[in-house]
């Protein structure tokens, strides 16, 4: 699910630089990574537009990682579904049984109890 050649998109990237939505996003984007922030609350990170939902984009994503709650996170994986996300990463606090089970019912690929800002590095 690491590749330079996909397309990422941040749910729950941030402004602030304490947050873990403001960090993976920041690595990636360092890492060289095609990256697009999402959060309804946010106008920019870094200079890149940010996108109120996924599907506000109108781009073909190839992972979606989720830096929120679970209830987001549960919240969203509806949209995911519904847009074609096939690839999806839980950052550690992000998931929740109930998001693992819906994405194993609906066959989508869902990476857990690992950090993406740890594993692109290895």
């Amino acid at each position: 699910m690491i590749n330079k050649n996909f397309l990422y998109a941040v749910i729950g990237a941030s402004n602030n630089p304490e947050k873990y939505g403001y960090k993976v996003f920041k690595d990636l984007l360092d890492g060289g990574y095609k990256v697009l922030p999402i959060n309804p609350t946010e106008k920019e990170i870094l200079w890149e537009k940010v996108y109120p939902t996924l599907a506000a984009s109108n781009k073909k994503i190839d992972v979606a990682i989720f830096v929120t709650q679970p209830t987001v996170t549960e919240k969203v994986l509806e949209e995911v579904k519904k847009i074609w996300i096939k690839n999806i990463w839980l950052q550690p606090g992000a998931e929740s049984d109930a998001a693992i089970a819906f994405c194993k019912k609906n066959n989508i690929e869902c990476t857990h109890d690992a950090c993406i800002m740890i594993q692109r590095k290895i």
